[in-house]
């Protein structure tokens, strides 16, 4: 069984490609029909696609992996934070900075810097300041805050990441696959597949299908997320179960001592 259903899917707008003008043949594959010079998309394959990508994530999520969701669209900017926000991932959703991945150290400055504003201002640094220069690290603050508020718990790069419309976040797929992390995108008609670890054919426009595809990630996290628990809970119970077997091992011994003692 599909973890998304084709009425979901359909009622969500994924099928709806771009006009037939604007396509990319890469594409073909994953194309139904053309109707009123619009590409439809085959939602079989789109289901089978995204049963695929969510139990990438998952199992990824699950070994201990984090996932950096990305969209700076219009139609993608809520579903991203939000979604990511819900399974505790980090997300991109303003802009997309030039080494955020390749330079992540110098990124990690930037955030350094942002963590240290907020301080002040928590501190009641701020309010002792000129106005002047208080609004001036306020504006620093909010794009900052902008750019980089969905990343600032990442210590280090992530496993996986998740884009919506691979063509509009170009730098983003740029820097994945130049230090080898696995792609999981949204793919519309007129994006190239082949630059795509894992393809969602879909509708990367409409917001209810950003909506869709990016929760159903969202969920494949959640599941990884309470595996990894699960197996933390086992170890714990299993390492238990060692010490209370040795314990059983050691407590003769300790008897025997006892006894040794009292003889003596």
């Amino acid at each position: 069984m599909s973890v998304i259903t084709m009425k979901q899917l359909l009622e969500a707008g994924v099928h709806f490609g771009h006009q037939t003008r604007r396509w990319n043949p890469k594409m073909a594959e994953y194309i139904f029909t053309e109707r009123n010079g619009i590409y439809i998309i085959d939602l079989q394959k789109t289901a089978k696609k995204i049963d695929e990508a969510y139990f990438f994530i998952r199992d990824l999520v699950m070994e201990g992996g984090s996932v950096l969701f990305v969209g700076t669209k219009k139609q993608a900017q809520d579903a991203i934070k939000e979604e990511a926000e819900r399974c505790g991932q980090f997300y991109v959703n303003n802009r997309w900075l030039g080494g955020m991945l390749t330079n992540f150290k110098t990124i990690r400055k930037s955030i350094d810097r942002l963590l240290e504003l907020k301080k002040m201002e928590e501190e009641g640094i701020f309010e002792v300041l000129p106005k002047k220069e208080v609004s001036k690290l306020n504006l620093e603050m909010e794009k900052l805050e902008k750019n980089l508020g969905g990343i600032v718990e990442m210590k280090k790069l992530p496993a996986a990441v998740f884009v919506v419309d691979p063509k509009k976040e170009r730098n983003a797929i740029l820097e994945s696959r130049k230090l080898g992390i696995p792609i999981v995108a949204i793919v519309d008609t007129n994006c190239d597949p082949d630059e795509i670890d894992y393809v969602i054919p879909g509708n990367d426009d409409a917001i209810r299908a950003v909506k869709l595809i990016s929760s159903t990630i969202a969920d494949a996290v959640i599941e990884g997320r309470q595996g990894e628990m699960g197996s933390i809970e086992n170890a714990e119970e299993e390492e238990l179960v060692e010490v209370v077997e040795m314990a059983e091992e050691i407590a003769p011994v300790e008897e025997i001592t006892a006894q040794d003692e009292e003889n003596a």
